[in-house]
């Protein structure tokens, strides 16, 4: 697991991105400089990736996310942990999702 991940940390969206879907796809982009890579401009998320993205609302630590879902699809708490501890870090690394403050 990343070291700057906290599993039970409660992390949102950042107000610096726009999501939006189009035709079945779920694009993410930047709406100021400095979010993500220089060389990406949007961004698109596996099916995995939205599931995840759709639980981090900002009021949900990320254990209870992973709890949902693995609820939700049948699948082994533990998977579902290590997908999300394997997602979260690349959008916090991106700042495409920020640690929430608690409002």
């Amino acid at each position: 697991m990343d070291p700057k991940l906290d599993m039970n940390g409660i992390y949102e969206p950042s107000m610096d991105v726009v999501a939006r879907e189009i035709e079945g796809e779920l694009i993410i982009v930047p709406i100021t400089s400095g979010i993500g890579d220089l060389e990406d401009e949007l961004y698109t998320l596996n099916p995995t990736g939205r599931l995840i993205w759709a639980k981090l609302d900002g009021k949900k630590d990320l254990k209870t996310i992973a709890a949902e879902l693995a609820a939700e699809h049948q699948s082994s708490p533990g998977e579902i942990e290590t997908d999300v501890a394997g997602f979260v870090p690349e959008l916090l690394d991106r700042r495409i999702v920020v640690r929430s403050s608690g409002k």
